[in-house]
């Protein structure tokens, strides 16, 4: 891994075609314990989706705009039956338009579908959520008050975090940026570092652009937005989008999980989306449907 981290040393197993990814020195034993966790009833189960970029326009490269209105739906029948306590949709819900209100209609289209779901909503803001819009006018189009808070649900701690400020320390909008500069600023990393000092629960990370090195899929200061998570020794996953891959690294203890795009490829079968349970004994099982890549991890 690039940059220095440091990956603590991992053992893997395949259990019911997932990735079972087990950190420490009695690796069988935590593999018991996951599979253990088949038949308990999860503290919290949440929903994922990430990186829609809905947008009536046609077809560029593997992305398809228009079909993510279908590829939702799917989700949110699976999310019914599974039903997940809340769902975060990871950033980049709309795409590019060339004027505000064009991107605003993409805007009320897509989350005329979203708020359907029957459980509350989360979203990051991505960096095409702000392409032509200001943050205010996609947060209000979503009703969504703030880009980076945290809430408390069944006994853990959940951070929704925002990188899209240039390195100069201003917000994106109305194309005023890179999409290879995303950072997290001096003022966010202040607020993270003061929530999790304040918490006493076990913290789940919501982000869009990754915190693992990933190069220009990064934030621009990831390591030191690890080195704050790393030290509050409350952070169990980074669950975040961006780059549009499975993906998964473990990185000094947290587990970063990046999930695929659901506006890459044609048609259901390239859909791709996720429920997480979450357990006793720092247990978190990620099952994911269509593309994307199931996970079993257990702490030490």
């Amino acid at each position: 891994m690039s940059n220095g981290t440091t990956l603590l040393r991992r053992r893997a197993f395949l259990y019911r075609g997932g990735l079972c990814l087990l950190t420490g020195t009695a690796p069988w034993q935590r593999a018991a314990r996951l599979m253990a966790e088949d038949t308990v009833t999860p503290r919290l189960r949440l929903g994922l989706i990430t990186d829609l970029h809905y947008a009536d326009k046609a077809p560029s490269g593997s992305r398809h705009y228009r079909q993510t209105i279908d590829k939702l739906t799917e989700a949110a029948g699976r999310f019914a039956v599974d039903k997940p306590q809340f769902v975060v949709e990871l950033g980049d819900l709309i795409d590019a338009a060339d004027s505000v209100a064009v991107e605003q209609r993409y805007l009320k289209r897509i989350q005329r579908e979203f708020s359907q779901l029957a459980c509350p909503r989360h979203c990051v803001l991505g960096n095409h959520c702000v392409d032509t819009l200001t943050k205010r006018e996609f947060l209000d189009g979503v009703s969504q008050p703030k880009s980076f808070y945290a809430f408390d649900a069944a006994g853990y701690h959940f951070i929704v975090l925002d990188a899209c400020f240039r390195s100069d320390g201003r917000p994106y909008q109305r194309r005023n940026f890179d999409w290879t500069d995303p950072n997290i600023p001096p003022h966010e990393v202040e607020w993270l570092q003061a929530d999790l000092a304040a918490t006493g629960h076990k913290t789940i990370v919501f982000a869009h652009q990754r915190l693992d090195p990933a190069g220009n899929h990064s934030v621009k200061n990831a390591a030191q937005v690890r080195r704050v998570l790393e030290a509050s020794g409350k952070v169990l996953a980074v669950f975040q989008g961006h780059s549009h891959e499975n993906h998964h690294a473990l990185i000094n203890g947290i587990h970063y999980c990046t999930l695929v795009g659901m506006v890459e490829g044609s048609g259901q079968k390239n859909n791709g989306y996720a429920t997480v349970d979450l357990h006793a004994g720092d247990v978190i099982r990620l099952t994911g449907y269509r593309r994307q890549q199931n996970y079993r991890w257990a702490a030490d």
